[in-house]
């Protein structure tokens, strides 16, 4: 795949038309006037009836899923998964990126806010939870009905995630009691459905304590959501704390149901940045393309010393770069369309050598875009300032810049 197919061309136009009608003149609103993004990604999956499909997606896994069930319990030989995208474009994933790419042009935060409640937290229930507790969460997560929230950083833990966590969920009787605080969670002011991820506390030495994930629902006792944080951007994505003290839990909320690590503990965790890492590739791809196109368009229009700043070599040579970053950055993303159509998935180096670049590329292009319209790309009325701050957090959520050269590094020592 090199290039978008005529469907695809089709979608990326109605969107970019919804876009255009729904967002870009509330741009203001969402930055800077604490207007959740909710209600406005909602009619975007109803408008394009991402939710009904999103739903039909859900029904026919959980469909195979309890055939493959019945199969192992009757002692048959299970039914082969069906493939998926088998049209050879890349199918629904193309689809799925399509809408992240257009809006993170106008609003990358909307594109945060939507991945993590139907992306992450979807994602780690589907991947590691019981058929049951897919079907009590998922569908509503994948349609944006519910807001959902991953929780994993803690205040004293970042990049060491799992060595520094400090939350406990402890057994007592048939429940978990589940203490702890979680910070810079996206979505944490608003979710209506959490997956917590903590220790199992069992009078162990912290490092040798298993990670377990817990499905908790807003307003439980003990659990407090804080009012959405400041940051320097992605102000379109609410970002909060979260506080719990004795959150009393059943077994049920365990993902998977289980305590074997392998079915839901670090592992778990992993898949999810995994899958996390590789849509920043879609991400940067939206935000390179804006700057462009706003700095070519500009380099046209701005006359010094006699003529439009574009003849001069130097704005010539930032406006080549920009355009090798995004010819580089689309391939990323075509590549994970045509990854998806192959039914492969990425490996752990190969997300991580994705974000890297993509999220490198997509930050200094901002930052030259705003180089490039001098004191006009310094104010907000010419957006690339929003661009540049927006991009920044691409280099550090879902790990950071160095973390991702340590897989990369360690993958490629292995073989």
């Amino acid at each position: 795949m090199f290039q978008w197919t005529d469907e695809q061309e089709m979608v990326r136009t109605a969107v970019r038309q919804f876009i255009d009608k729904e967002i870009r003149p509330r741009i203001e609103e969402f930055e800077h006037g604490d207007t959740p993004p909710y209600d406005v990604l909602r009619k975007l999956f109803r408008d394009f009836g991402m939710d009904v499909a999103a739903r039909d997606r859900f029904a026919k896994q959980i469909a195979f899923e309890k055939e493959v069930a019945a199969a192992v319990e009757a002692g048959e030989t299970p039914p082969e998964k069906p493939k998926r995208d088998s049209e050879g474009d890349g199918g629904s994933s193309s689809l799925t990126l399509i809408p992240i790419i257009e809006l993170c042009r106008v609003c990358p935060g909307m594109v945060t806010a939507m991945g993590v409640s139907m992306g992450l937290t979807s994602a780690a229930i589907l991947s590691k939870g019981t058929i049951a507790q897919k079907e009590r969460w998922a569908p509503e997560l994948l349609t944006l009905e519910k807001v959902g929230a991953w929780a994993i950083t803690e205040p004293n833990s970042g990049s060491d995630a799992f060595g520094s966590m400090k939350s406990t969920a402890r057994r007592d009787g048939d429940e978990y009691v589940l203490n702890g605080s979680k910070t810079f969670i996206t979505n944490g002011p608003y979710a209506d459905t959490i997956v917590f991820i903590c220790k199992l506390d069992e009078g162990n030495p912290p490092e040798e304590r298993k990670i377990l994930s817990f499905v908790l629902d807003s307003g439980m006792p003990g659990l407090e959501q804080s009012k959405p944080l400041r940051k320097m951007g992605m102000h379109s994505s609410p970002t909060g704390e979260l506080f719990l003290t004795d959150v009393r839990v059943g077994i049920d909320r365990l993902v998977g149901e289980t305590e074997d690590v392998a079915a839901g503990g670090r592992e778990g965790a992993k898949a999810t940045f995994m899958q996390e890492r590789s849509g920043v590739a879609a991400m940067s791809l939206g935000i390179i393309e804006e700057c462009l196109d706003i700095s070519v368009q500009y380099a046209k229009d701005r006359v010094q010393f006699g003529q439009p700043i574009g003849e001069f070599q130097l704005i010539q040579d930032k406006l080549a770069r920009m355009e090798v970053a995004r010819l580089n950055v689309e391939n990323l993303v075509f590549r994970t369309v045509e990854m998806s159509a192959a039914g492969r998935s990425m490996t752990l180096a190969e997300a991580s050598a994705m974000k890297l670049y993509s999220a490198r590329a997509a930050t200094e292009v901002a930052l030259e875009a705003v180089q490039i319209l001098g004191g006009n790309g310094y104010m907000s009325e010419f957006r690339v300032e929003q661009l540049a701050r927006d991009a920044k957090v691409l280099q550090i959520y879902a790990g950071t810049d160095e973390i991702q050269i340590t897989h990369i590094a360690k993958d490629l020592l292995r073989r």
